[in-house]
């Protein structure tokens, strides 16, 4: 029988995951791009092979797709935007824990509630590649190639320059400070963490239900 469990984050737990960011963007600070994608991707692989709850599974997905963006030849992130990203990364890249991964259900819990904070910092980032990777799909089936293998061309130039300067209007809109200025100050209202919704903008305090 499944169980549905509510945590509610203040804001000076909001605050602690700030730390760790910070912490985790210092211990990093010297890595590649190439290290910070690397090592994320472990971490990837070994939460999924742990066979991790639903929760923690729901959210890896969202991971993977920042990982894609980061070092995706196609979309061309700017060094600027490519830094918002790569501060969300480094985090899973560090050897900050609060709980340690091999702890049966709960080991990736605190990675689990780091992703759904990054991708609410970065919900548009995340929004504009999804569009770009959906009109990618659509082109390439259309021109009869295959979507893995289109790397930068011509015919994705004007789509992705229209979609990154939208991302950049909204994120300027939206957000007044970086990656990791504080949790919960950057998007404004919303009605609270509630039920996972990846993209949902960032509120102060509020909860996470995990089935």
């Amino acid at each position: 029988m499944p169980l549905t469990v509510n945590i509610d984050l203040s804001d000076d737990d909001l605050k602690h995951f700030a730390r760790a960011a910070d912490i985790a963007r210092q211990r990093g600070a010297n890595l590649t791009n190439a290290q910070v994608l690397s090592a994320a991707t472990d971490m990837l692989t070994q939460a999924r092979n742990s066979n991790p709850p639903e929760y923690v599974q729901d959210r890896l997905v969202v991971l993977e797709r920042l990982i894609a963006m980061m070092g995706d030849e196609g979309w061309a992130l700017g060094e600027e935007d490519a830094a918002n990203v790569r501060a969300a990364l480094v985090y899973f890249a560090s050897a900050y824990d609060a709980i340690h991964d091999t702890i049966p259900v709960l080991g990736f819990l605190d990675d689990a509630i780091m992703i759904e904070l990054c991708a609410r910092e970065l919900r548009h980032e995340l929004d504009a590649y999804d569009d770009f990777c959906e009109f990618r799909d659509r082109e390439a089936e259309r021109r009869g190639l295959e979507p893995g293998r289109v790397g930068r061309t011509d015919w994705l130039d004007v789509r992705r320059t229209e979609l990154q300067e939208r991302m950049r209007n909204r994120r300027s809109r939206d957000f007044n400070g970086g990656f990791g200025s504080g949790f919960g100050t950057g998007y404004g209202s919303s009605s609270g963490y509630g039920p996972i919704r990846p993209y949902a903008p960032v509120s102060r305090g509020g909860s996470f239900r995990f089935r």
